[in-house]
């Protein structure tokens, strides 16, 4: 059962019981410097307006102006280094390992915390130290009342085969929802989706993955995964690397948030 501590913050990311908009910008963990990534404190002063951004502990320095004022976003931290992540090196494997305790990510000012699990590794002692890493994670979360965000991401991403994906996302989030996480944060998986939410007894947010060729696809693909049950998106590309970052991440939360059309809503904001 979540802590009072733990209701009280998710209720903030979930406010009014709309649906949640987090921009992630912790790609440089993992790719480098990106597009839209390079000045870390510029980018997040053009997202300042989504409900939550999910950055690593040693980018919160650079950042944490946006975060210090009276309805900022809340901040997520990311806990654990996982090297499918690094795609830009083809690894086959899901090594996990921690980078700093729930307690750490709290002093540098975390609403809320995020690890992730990869499962069905080649080595099925992998999947063992993963949930292991995971479950340490849990346990101080209950402790310290900050709710924990579960990332379901199998080894290969979205290039997976998408059967392949469905079935791993639909399991994993299962059984991480089990191991005792409060949000899930994964891929929308197509049309299989809506049994992914329907199965899985926490909220789920579908993130947007690679950059899209068009900014309409972008938006089309958050109204799939909300019209399919989930309770919001984490996009990072696809906000931080648009024409206009403000503006896409103010079409986004019309999407999200408040249930618009794609299509009406980027032409209003002169996106097209």
């Amino acid at each position: 059962m979540p802590t009072s501590g733990e209701n009280v913050r998710l209720a903030r990311l979930f406010s009014e019981d709309q649906r949640a908009v987090v921009i992630a910008i912790d790609h440089g963990l993992y790719m480098g410097p990106l597009p839209g990534l390079v000045d870390l404190a510029s980018a997040v002063g053009r997202i300042g307006g989504a409900d939550a951004i999910l950055l690593t502990s040693g980018a919160v320095e650079h950042c944490q102006t946006v975060f210090a004022r009276r309805g900022a976003p809340a901040m997520m931290i990311r806990l654990n280094w996982a090297s499918n992540y690094v795609s830009i090196w083809n690894y086959q494997h899901s090594h996990s390992v921690p980078m700093l305790s729930i307690a750490e990510a709290a002093a540098l000012g975390a609403d809320l915390v995020l690890a992730s699990i990869t499962l069905r590794n080649p080595d099925e002692a992998e999947d063992a130290v993963n949930v292991e890493t995971f479950s340490s994670y849990v346990s101080e979360k209950r402790a310290l009342g900050v709710p924990l965000v579960g990332e379901v991401f199998p080894t290969g991403g979205d290039d997976a085969d998408p059967e392949a994906l469905q079935d791993m996302v639909m399991v994993g989030c299962r059984m991480i929802a089990e191991l005792g996480a409060d949000v899930i944060k994964t891929f929308y998986t197509g049309p299989g989706f809506e049994k992914i939410t329907a199965s899985t007894p926490v909220p789920i947010l579908a993130l947007g993955s690679k950059k899209t060729p068009h900014e309409i696809d972008a938006l089309k693909l958050a109204a799939a995964a909300v019209n399919a049950g989930a309770r919001g998106v984490v996009f990072g590309r696809n906000v931080v690397q648009a024409r206009e970052p403000q503006r896409f991440l103010e079409a986004l939360m019309e999407v999200v948030k408040h249930g618009k059309d794609p299509e009406p809503v980027f032409k209003k904001l002169g996106l097209s």
